[in-house]
C-alpha cells in the first residue's frame, strides 16, 4: 500500500474570482480528486489560495504538477509535504471556506501577518502550521456548508 502525504501551497489568483468562478472550480477539483483518490481543503481569502491536499503520494505529486502548471495560479508556492499517518480530511474531495483577513489575523500567531497585509503566497511553515491547526481545531469547520453545502459533507470522491 502506498503511504500517505499531504501537501500545503498558497498561490494567488492571476484574477479575481467570482463566487461563482470558485464554485467551478471547487466542482472541477472534486471529480479531479476523486480520481486521484485525493483529499483536502481550500481556504480562499482576497484572491490568494490557502491549500491541503492529502493522498498518496504519487497522487499528491502528479495532482501538484498539474497545480503548476495552471494559468489561473501566480505566485505558487510550496509551503510543506510531507508523509502522514491518516487524512485530517478524509470526508472531503475539496473542503472550501470564504474567509476574511479579520478573521485570519485573529488567530494567535498569525495575527502581525495579516494585519501587515500579507498575501497568503508569503506565508511560512510555521504560520502555515498554525492555520491548519486551527482548522483542525474546529475553525471554519460549521462555515464549510454555508459556502457550498456539497463541498462541507460530501463524502469521499464528490
Amino acid at each position: 500500500m502506498e503511504s500517505l502525504s499531504h501537501l500545503i501551497y498558497a498561490s494567488a489568483a492571476r484574477k479575481a474570482s467570482s463566487v461563482e468562478a470558485l464554485k467551478a472550480l471547487l466542482e472541477q477539483s472534486r471529480r479531479r480528486n476523486a480520481e486521484l483518490a485525493v483529499t483536502g481543503m481550500l481556504l480562499y481569502v482576497e484572491g490568494s489560495f490557502f491549500q491541503v491536499i492529502e493522498g498518496g503520494t504519487s497522487a499528491i505529486d502528479r495532482l501538484y504538477a498539474d497545480i503548476e502548471a495552471d494559468g489561473r495560479h501566480t505566485g505558487l508556492t510550496l509551503i510543506i509535504r510531507e508523509s502522514i499517518a491518516r487524512r485530517a480530511f478524509g470526508d472531503w474531495s475539496m473542503g472550501c471556506v470564504l474567509a476574511t483577513r479579520d478573521e485570519l489575523a485573529s488567530i494567535p500567531g498569525l495575527n502581525d501577518f495579516f494585519t501587515a497585509g500579507s498575501c497568503l503566497t508569503s506565508i511560512d511553515a510555521g504560520r502555515a502550521s498554525r492555520l491548519l491547526a486551527a482548522f483542525s481545531a474546529g475553525r471554519w469547520r460549521t462555515r464549510l456548508a454555508e459556502f457550498d453545502e456539497t463541498c462541507a459533507y460530501g463524502a469521499h470522491g464528490r
